[in-house]
């Protein structure tokens, strides 16, 4: 009979694809993932991976695993879950999304959530990439366009606006610009092209074609720190734009740039309690704000 606990080590190294990273998840050394996994080979007579130059693959008998794993998995979840209601609403839920919505909305939102669900821990992650839900990087994803991955449930619940800023500063020294064609004449801040990962986010792009860019930054934070500062006109959604009072909207009845809000959460997990208090506070949250985020009220 094989060790039940060695599934752990085989899920992570199937989702991650490789020790290191494993290992990381699971609080050992790689060396420990690497003998548990030869240790179940061992055991059930069967090559699980293949050892690739790239990391770990399945093989044909390592996805019929995966499958009985998985199910496994959600039944021990399932158990305790069911362990009793007041252990069901506390633990730890890992939501992944963007520096922008996390930082300006969605953080300062969550005492709201803490004190509906005082045992729950929300870890806020922010990042370039959409982190994968199927590999278990998060729990939850709100996101600019729809994830894609295996078992995923995803579904749109809203949307914002993005408008363009500028300091008073800045149109002081280069004026206003009335009209969509005056933009040709201005400065602008952007992100760094080559590590965009999600297109979604080239949203200066919508606003005009061939800008005069003078700074850039992964970051939307110091983006719109630097506009603020003076040193050229920026696009941001109105979430956190109309709320910095550095900065002055521009051409609000020429331009309307919208991105859409997807909430996905991986199938196993949508009817963990704590996780489902995550999912339908955010749903809650976004439909109260329904009129702000998509513009239609200041």
């Amino acid at each position: 009979m094989f060790d039940w606990n060695d599934l752990t080590y085989f899920l992570e190294v199937a989702r991650q694809g490789r020790l290191g990273p494993a290992a990381k998840r699971l609080h050992v050394d790689h060396t420990t993932v690497g003998r548990r996994i030869a240790e179940l080979e061992k055991v059930l007579n069967v090559k699980l991976f293949d050892r690739t130059q790239n990391g770990f693959v399945l093989t044909e008998a390592g996805h019929r695993l995966l499958a009985h794993a998985e199910t496994m998995e959600n039944n021990a979840l399932a158990i305790a879950e069911n362990a009793g209601q007041s252990a069901a609403l506390a633990g730890t839920v890992r939501l992944a999304t963007m520096e922008g919505i996390a930082s300006f909305y969605i953080a300062p939102n969550l005492r709201d959530f803490h004190a509906q669900h005082p045992a729950i821990l929300v870890e806020l992650v922010t990042s370039t990439q959409l982190l994968s839900l199927t590999k278990r990087e998060a729990d939850v994803s709100l996101s600019f366009v729809c994830p894609s991955g295996s078992r995923l449930i995803a579904r749109k619940i809203g949307r914002f606006d993005l408008r363009l800023y500028a300091a008073s500063a800045y149109l002081e020294r280069h004026g206003t610009p009335e009209s969509v064609s005056d933009l040709q004449d201005h400065l602008f801040v952007d992100y760094i092209d080559d590590l965009v990962q999600i297109p979604a986010v080239r949203w200066l792009h919508d606003a005009i074609q061939d800008p005069q860019v003078v700074f850039r930054s992964s970051s939307m934070v110091a983006q719109q720190n630097a506009a603020a500062a003076g040193i050229g006109l920026v696009v941001l959604p109105s979430f956190t734009g109309a709320r910095d009072k550095r900065l002055r909207p521009l051409l609000t009845d020429q331009q309307s740039i919208k991105r859409d809000l997807w909430l996905a959460v991986h199938e196993d997990l949508r009817n963990l309690a704590r996780v489902k208090a995550l999912t339908e506070f955010l749903t809650g949250l976004i439909e109260r704000d329904r009129d702000f985020l998509d513009g239609r009220r200041t």
